[in-house]
């Protein structure tokens, strides 16, 4: 039913690829139109928005590339400070190796100095012991040679003074012996 409508309304049979040259001319004088219109009011906004997107975009990779040289710079400069660090930590590392080496040397040569005093005061307090036992003997020598005296000569002598001679006698003896040493 509807084919026949359509072959009623044309008059011919408008198959899809039939061309009827009235409806080209007409679809080319719109598409001028528009074209023309168009070209009037849109195409300068499209073709300025096109402009103004591809300046940004250039703009955008200019700022990137930018970056990325700042970025490289950045990270050279971070590797140069790296570097410096690890060496300026290197040269601490070294420079307290060589005081702790100092340092060392010193209480060592500190400890041997104390080492030599302590050593010298004991042998001077050893020969002043020494001393004062060699005095307290000949004390005991000279009271026990008194006593054996007394006992055998049985008299009853001044005991002050058999000190003093017998202490006056080793007295002797000592400044002879002393002169024989200096020889």
């Amino acid at each position: 039913m509807l084919r026949a409508l359509a072959q009623e309304a044309g008059g011919s049979s408008a198959g899809p690829l039939s061309v009827d040259g009235g409806l080209v001319i007409w679809t080319l004088v719109v598409f001028g139109l528009l074209l023309f219109v168009l070209r009037r009011s849109a195409w300068p906004l499209l073709l300025a928005a096109v402009r103004e997107r591809e300046k940004k975009l250039e703009r955008m990779l200019a700022d990137a590339a930018r970056d990325r040289e700042e970025a490289a710079a950045l990270l050279a400069e971070h590797k140069r400070l790296i570097a410096a660090a690890r060496a300026e930590a290197q040269e601490l590392i070294a420079q307290a190796r060589t005081v702790a080496e100092k340092e060392r040397a010193t209480l060592l040569a500190q400890a041997r100095e104390q080492y030599e005093q302590l050593l010298n005061r004991a042998r001077k307090e050893i020969d002043s012991e020494k001393e004062k036992a060699i005095l307290d003997l000949r004390r005991e020598a000279v009271d026990l040679s008194i006593a054996a005296a007394s006992k055998l000569i049985e008299a009853n002598l001044d005991s002050e003074a058999n000190r003093r001679l017998v202490t006056e006698y080793l007295a002797g003896l000592d400044a002879g012996g002393a002169r024989e040493e200096a020889r």
